[in-house]
């Protein structure tokens, strides 16, 4: 009995262990290295060849850390100079690799939101904006996902480039932007907890058809209540299937 009751003390004291992606590891070298002065704005970054060579990771990592570093204005890609640090002030540069290192929690409900609200008015821009070139592009990505499914492939990946191809269609650069930077993530949960299984993949072809259908349609309010309906299907999904360590 006493055995159990120090169990039962020491229990809240242990924490989960956190498991970092090797993108994240990428930028908290950088961010150590802006912060010691080793590099400082306007200091050049080596290629992405040499930087995957340094870390000992493919070069979709670090291809993965630098797309989050330009995007949110920590580093700049200059004609003739390659990679550079931004040409603002060390706490500042500081910060931004802080929020952006931050955003990687699995926080799969403030994630999921954030989806939602990008993808939704995607689909309807794309309703609106979509030329015949991308609309011809989303249909197939569509019919590579069909292929999957008829397979009885879960298709992960062609499932995301659909909705790739749909923010393309929004002819807004930025939303594409956002929906890009998020889609890692969105692939690595989906992973971790195999989304997919129990059939869902089908059901999600069925629902990207309806979006399709919409888009194609030039039905703006179509394609968003579409999109709203397949992504709180799949937010249904991800609730079932999540361990208790994802909750809130």
């Amino acid at each position: 009995m006493a055995r159990s009751r120090k169990d039962s003390t020491a229990l809240p004291y242990l924490r989960e262990i956190n498991y970092k992606k090797p993108s994240d590891m990428i930028i908290e070298q950088i961010q150590k290295l802006i912060s010691s002065g080793i590099l400082k704005p306007g200091d050049s970054l080596p290629s992405e060849r040499i930087l995957a060579e340094r870390f000992g990771v493919g070069r979709g990592y670090v291809r993965e850390a630098l797309q989050k570093l330009e995007f949110y204005g920590i580093l700049r890609t200059l004609p003739q100079r390659g990679t550079i640090v931004a040409n603002l002030g060390i706490k500042a540069l500081e910060g931004l690799i802080a929020n952006i290192l931050s955003l990687d929690k699995k926080d799969l409900d403030s994630l999921m939101e954030a989806r939602s609200i990008l993808e939704i008015q995607a689909a309807r821009l794309a309703a609106e904006r979509a030329t015949e070139e991308q609309r011809q592009a989303l249909c197939q990505a569509h019919e590579e996902f069909r292929t999957q499914v008829q397979k009885g492939n879960p298709a992960l990946e062609e499932d995301l480039m659909f909705h790739l191809k749909v923010a393309e269609a929004s002819g807004n650069s930025v939303l594409r932007s956002l929906i890009s930077l998020i889609t890692p993530d969105i692939i690595n949960l989906s992973h971790d907890m195999d989304s997919c299984k129990d059939g869902r993949f089908k059901e999600a072809f069925t629902e990207h058809d309806a979006v399709l259908k919409a888009i194609v349609g030039r039905d703006a309010e179509g394609a968003a209540q579409a999109m709203e309906h397949h992504l709180h299907r799949s937010l249904d999904q991800f609730h079932r299937l999540r361990p208790p360590s994802l909750n809130r």
